[in-house]
């Protein structure tokens, strides 16, 4: 199934995505997250496009070949949401299943919580409903305080978001430095021997660095997770950009926090809704901790699973991230099934 390549602009934002599938075909649109591209979803768009669905994945705001902003604010969780609704509204499509994984997460539980008329319904990897799209200090609450103690870690896992917070530029300038040898430190499966243990990123602010190091070290590409080719389209786009935008979106939790607050009906989501945990993923812990707990609250049509991966699931476990999808898809969301000809 051939992917194609388009651009849309909207209300001055330029939105590159990637598509596949017949044009008329019900609309899935994936959300990619930190620091990825729509390429992230490379295995999704054709598995899906196969199946009669028309699947799309744009790179999102700051990335690629999509505009690029110079402040902070421009990186706001609102008006990334915007930019998702100025995409659907340019397709010409009322509604759409959407997708998202990391920072793309937030987006695609804010497009549900916001304007659940734009939605068939919702999936998304790693981070749960009603955490990070409502800020940090509210993520913190969800803390597993045995794993990490509040005195010798007070951000917990995310003490990385708050070296962002505290040093932005320092944090960066590793990234921007040496851009190949930090993508292929990042981009790798997941390690069952970190279960239990705490994170590398709860060390960033004692540390120095985003990953318990100020010092990138140069490793072998993890062929399991990224192609050559794929490590050099990553590697282009993020030395062109810099990690600049990319990382402003960590820099919103205030705002954030205040626009989440606007959800409609009181934060509920009533919609078909998949959450796809990552067992081996540490920092969007869900397994042994509280922090899937109020998402089990919030949505009231919600299927859960479990795939013993790292965070970069739909790159590791690709078949099994589909047959997760689909099967959700031909269950929860039935009514949007392609219909054979």
């Amino acid at each position: 199934m051939p992917i194609t390549e388009h651009t849309v602009k909207t209300d001055g934002h330029t939105s590159f995505y990637l598509a596949a599938g017949p044009e008329d075909g019900p609309l899935v649109i994936f959300v990619h997250g930190w620091p990825e591209l729509s390429i992230s979803w490379r295995h999704q768009l054709p598995a899906l496009a196969a199946l009669g669905f028309r699947t799309l994945a744009p790179d999102m705001r700051g990335y690629g070949r999509s505009s690029v902003y110079p402040h902070h604010h421009d990186y706001a969780q609102d008006k990334i949401v915007g930019d998702m609704i100025g995409l659907l509204d340019a397709l010409g499509a009322d509604k759409a299943v959407w997708v998202g994984h990391d920072w793309g997460s937030p987006v695609v539980w804010n497009l549900a919580s916001h304007h659940p008329e734009r939605c068939h319904g919702v999936a998304n990897l790693c981070v749960p409903y009603y955490t990070l799209e409502r800020g940090l200090d509210h993520t913190l609450s969800l803390a597993d305080r045995q794993l990490y103690p509040e005195a010798e870690f007070p951000a917990a896992q995310w003490d990385y978001m708050r070296y962002y917070e505290e040093s932005f530029d320092e944090a960066i300038a590793p990234m921007d430095a040496n851009v190949p040898a930090f993508v292929k430190l990042l981009f790798r499966k997941g390690n069952p021997d970190g279960e239990g243990k705490p994170a590398v990123t709860a060390t960033a602010r004692r540390e120095r660095g985003m990953i318990g190091t100020s010092t990138i070290p140069d490793l072998p590409r993890d062929d399991d997770i990224v192609s050559a080719e794929e490590l050099s389209s990553y590697v282009s786009a993020l030395e062109r950009n810099g990690f600049s935008g990319p990382s402003s979106w960590y820099m919103n939790h205030a705002a954030n926090a205040a626009y989440a607050l606007t959800a409609r009906n009181d934060g509920y989501l009533d919609l078909p809704v998949l959450f796809l945990n990552a067992r081996y993923d540490y920092v969007c812990e869900c397994t042994h901790s509280r922090l899937a707990e109020p998402m089990r609250h919030y949505c009231r049509n919600l299927t859960e699973v479990t795939l013993r991966t790292g965070h970069w699931m739909a790159q590791e476990k690709p078949r099994e991230v589909n047959a997760a999808l689909v099967r959700w898809l031909a269950t929860a969301v039935s009514a949007i099934w392609p219909q054979a000809e």
